[in-house]
């Protein structure tokens, strides 16, 4: 993992878990690439074998004493089983840019839910609660709360909600769709191939979207084909387009470039700890950073918004500063019982950096 990521996960998996490449070492090893889509993937082999797709490692299998010697770094040890062991190419899914999982995640939710080691309703669920399609499709977990006039669709593909998890009344939710651990669902459409993370917030209507854990969208709005990293907080009414009025293809800029995305339908993409105001029109294919702050001001926010900026009468500036957007962001977690980090500070203040010269260019293009 990057450098920068590294000491983050390591406080939380442990730090012989990340980066740390004397223990790969002396057992049979799977190395998978970070952006195969693994559906209906069998890894199991009896050879050290190199499998490819589009010319890239998609995964490799090497079995104990097959690739004997020591190496520093993951680099190195790539670097050697590409070239010692023998390669075969097979049919694999990468995913090159973060609408690619909103593409896919339909089905990636319903082999989930065929994964499931036990399935069924554990949880409580109201009889003025319905189920439209066929009932073993559905898993709710342990200490969740299916309230009255909540209706679970399974029409479409199966319906994932974890344990301690509650779906208030006059929610629809439609499958494939997963609600994660000790989320809330206050009411709305959550319509199909949706997954929402844990410790979430949600209401309105919400379509193929993927949500991070502790984000929030408490309240009316729609929300299709987004990304919404960890604690995003969407203001009273925020709404996104995930659809052009000419039907034409949505595209996006990556690293200063224009990339077409191939689809119809592409909503927003959003970075961890980003708030947006009130009454937020978000653009087709918007790209928001991390700790950015949005304010609305009547008219679509503009589809770049760099992070650790703030977005006020159309203009870009730096806000109150880096240190109290860390601030607020301390305090935002504290109200969920989570601590904020010395790690997680020193990977905010690397990205902070990283960003920017982009940041930058935008404060001097709309200056006034």
């Amino acid at each position: 993992m990057r450098d920068y990521l590294a000491p983050v996960f390591s406080a939380k998996l442990g730090k012989d878990r990340v980066n740390n490449v004397a223990v790969l070492t002396g057992d049979d090893l799977l190395v998978v690439n970070g952006r195969l889509l693994a559906l209906n993937f069998s890894f199991l082999t009896d050879k050290s074998q190199v499998y490819e797709a589009e010319g890239a490692l998609a995964y490799a299998v090497i079995k104990k004493g097959d690739l004997e010697g020591s190496y520093q770094t993951v680099d190195e040890l790539l670097s050697k089983i590409e070239e010692k062991l023998p390669h075969e190419t097979i049919a694999a899914i990468f995913i090159n840019y973060p609408w690619n999982l909103i593409e896919h995640n339909a089905e990636a939710l319903i082999e989930d839910f065929e994964k499931l080691d036990e399935k069924g309703i554990f949880g409580e669920i109201s009889s003025q609660a319905a189920i439209v399609g066929d009932k073993n499709l559905i898993h709710i977990g342990e200490n969740s709360s299916i309230r009255p006039f909540v209706t679970l669709d399974t029409t479409n593909g199966p319906i994932i909600i974890d344990k301690n998890a509650i779906i208030h009344p006059m929610t629809h939710i439609e499958g494939p769709n997963y609600i994660g651990e000790e989320t809330y669902v206050f009411g709305g459409n959550i319509r199909e191939g949706s997954s929402i993370g844990p410790v979430c917030r949600v209401r309105g209507e919400i379509e193929e979207s993927i949500i991070h854990g502790y984000s929030n969208k408490h309240h009316d709005g729609f929300l299709g084909h987004a990304y919404l990293g960890e604690w995003v907080n969407l203001g009273a009414f925020t709404t996104n387009s995930d659809l052009k009025n000419n039907y034409s293809n949505v595209k996006l800029q990556v690293k200063g470039e224009i990339v077409d995305s191939g689809s119809l339908k592409v909503g927003c993409f959003i970075g961890d700890h980003t708030k947006t105001s009130i009454g937020s029109f978000i653009n087709t294919g918007a790209m928001i950073g991390v700790m950015a702050n949005v304010v609305s001001s009547g008219s679509l926010i503009p589809r770049f918004v760099p992070s650790f900026s703030w977005y006020l009468n159309n203009q870009f500036t730096e806000g109150r500063g880096f240190e109290n957007m860390v601030d607020t962001a301390g305090k935002a977690m504290a109200r969920r019982k989570v601590t904020l980090s010395e790690e997680e500070k020193a990977m905010f203040e690397h990205v902070f950096e990283l960003t920017r010269s982009e940041r930058e260019f935008w404060f001097q293009k709309t200056a006034k």
